[in-house]
């Protein structure tokens, strides 16, 4: 796929959708330690969201829940109603995969425990007074626009990753994945519109950003490297193997099996110019399409 969002049929964007949570099925018992056959390496680097988001969308939701009666804007609040149930329900579905590793024989507690003490102790609700508390609120919802930039380009980006689907991952995590990126598009603008409905400088949102890419890298390097030395499947290994290096993600990337470095920083840097706006990062339409084919809600549906 190219830096620019490689859609090959110009489909209709809709000028505004309703936003909703979707009701996902999803049966792990057949999901193999290594979901992406001889390769724990990019298996982990995807694992580490189901480390990050169960923790890290529940800090979403009950900071919006904060945010929520403060908002006149009725077209707004709508979108931030559907913002909530959506992201609940990622998180529900993210933990379904922890419970599975943990029977596997890989405990994710150690690292889910610390992401519930920085979500919820270190960045959740304070005892100030009522201009401080505000301000702290914006502070919050800066950083949930800065996160959801990136998890909306990496939603455009696993929609359309052929060299994801070249190396024959399991099709439930694949759905789970697009599923998840999916709704990551469809409802990409709202963390940042929020923002701006309080908040108009350019200084917060540049600065929150700042703050944000590098602690979700340093996050993601830490998670990786704590899923590859718990795997007992990886037991095995010299400890030097077992660790992660950068020549495993840059040989993933060039099999287009994560996105490469070129593409991150373009991508990444796209929030700090002047023009940008959530709405150029993906397609809504593919990105409903995608929502009404997917496996785990034709499951439910049944």
């Amino acid at each position: 796929m190219s830096i620019e969002s490689a859609h090959t049929t110009a489909v209709a964007e809709p000028d505004h959708i309703l936003l909703q949570a979707r009701d996902v099925e999803f049966d792990w018992s057949d999901l193999p330690m290594h979901w992406i056959p001889g390769d724990p390496f990019t298996t982990h680097v995807f694992n580490v969201l189901h480390l990050l988001l169960p923790a890290g969308e529940d800090w979403f939701v009950e900071t919006f829940k904060e945010a929520l009666p403060l908002i006149e804007d009725e077209k707004l609040r709508d979108d931030v109603a559907g913002f909530i149930g959506q992201e609940a329900m990622h998180s529900q579905s993210h933990s379904g995969v922890l419970e599975h590793l943990k029977k596997q024989g890989l405990d994710p507690t150690p690292f889910t425990s610390q992401m519930e003490w920085v979500f919820f102790r270190l960045l959740g609700p304070r005892p100030f007074t009522a201009g401080r508390k505000e301000n702290y609120l914006i502070e919050r919802l800066a950083l949930i626009a800065a996160i959801e930039h990136i998890t909306a380009f990496l939603g455009d980006w696993v929609l359309n990753a052929k060299g994801l689907d070249r190396a024959n991952p399991h099709p439930t995590m694949l759905d789970l994945l697009r599923w998840h990126g999916s709704e990551e598009v469809e409802h990409r603008s709202v963390a940042y519109d929020l923002m701006r409905y309080f908040d108009k400088r350019e200084s917060r949102r540049l600065r929150t950003q700042l703050v944000a890419t590098p602690a979700i890298v340093y996050l993601w390097v830490r998670g990786t490297r704590f899923l590859m030395a718990n795997d007992p499947e990886l037991a095995q290994w010299a400890p030097h193997r077992r660790k992660p290096h950068l020549s495993d993600y840059l040989a993933a990337g060039r099999r287009g099996v994560l996105p490469g470095p070129k593409e991150l920083a373009v991508r990444m840097g796209r929030y700090f110019s002047r023009s940008y706006h959530p709405s150029q990062e993906g397609s809504t339409a593919q990105a409903v399409a995608y929502l009404a084919s997917s496996p785990a809600a034709q499951a439910a549906a049944r």
